[in-house]
């Protein structure tokens, strides 16, 4: 396996040896935190490559301004942010989550890769959204919850023309479906979606691209809220 030939293969990306020395100082951070915390239950080092690092490379067509700011919902272990910002130093990363333990070694990490501009905040991702509207070029979540749900949580941070990267599984095809009403009523339009195997059979991914085409006030709406009354 080959982790920078198959980003150079499948996404034109060249890792520079300072890349390459990043993802391998995350890996090791990662495996060393999980030992007292639980990240992850994927420790084996060709497993994060591609389950984690490679997975959330993913996104990288879907990057078209490496300038943005980007705000990864509920992002755990740095998930797909982190991997991004090795490879588009310039993004402007905001990480939210509400567990202490995550966030503690969010900042360790960051601190040990010598990263600028990642802004790492404990809170309630809806409470999050709620006081910062419009502000974001990009929203990501990843393994967060149901199409319904993410999207009345991201589209709202949003500026206009902003795009949500909804990162789901193998039952993508029945959350569209059922997202379609929370989706136009928090001002979104699915413009594009992707489907992919990850290499060496390391799984299916699928990435719904949803664009913010006008603001709608009043989301998201608290968390007991949206799980009893879905949009």
């Amino acid at each position: 396996m080959n982790f920078k030939e198959d980003l150079r293969k499948h996404f034109n990306v060249l890792l520079t040896n300072d890349q390459e020395n990043l993802f391998n100082l995350y890996y090791e951070e990662l495996i060393d935190y999980n030992k007292h915390t639980n990240l992850t239950a994927i420790t084996e080092k060709d497993e994060v490559y591609y389950k984690h690092f490679y997975d959330s490379l993913t996104l990288i067509p879907f990057i078209n301004n490496k300038n943005a700011s980007l705000c990864d919902m509920g992002s755990g272990a740095g998930f797909p942010s982190i991997p991004l910002k090795i490879i588009f130093p310039e993004l402007k990363i905001t990480i939210i989550y509400s567990a202490n333990k995550r966030i503690k070694f969010l900042k360790e990490l960051v601190k040990k890769l010598n990263l600028k501009d990642v802004l790492i905040i404990k809170d309630r991702i809806e409470e999050f959204g709620v006081n910062n509207q419009q502000k974001f070029d990009y929203v990501t979540a990843r393994a967060l919850g149901n199409l319904t749900l993410i999207t009345e949580m991201a589209l709202p941070m949003l500026k206009e023309d902003g795009y949500f990267l909804a990162m789901k599984g193998l039952k993508v095809a029945e959350e569209i479906s059922d997202a379609q009403n929370a989706i136009t009523l928090t001002g979104g339009k699915i413009v594009n979606q992707m489907n992919l195997e990850l290499p060496y059979n390391y799984g299916f991914r699928s990435i719904v691209l949803i664009k913010k085409v006008k603001h709608v006030k009043g989301f998201p709406r608290r968390y007991p809220e949206m799980i009893k009354k879905p949009l």
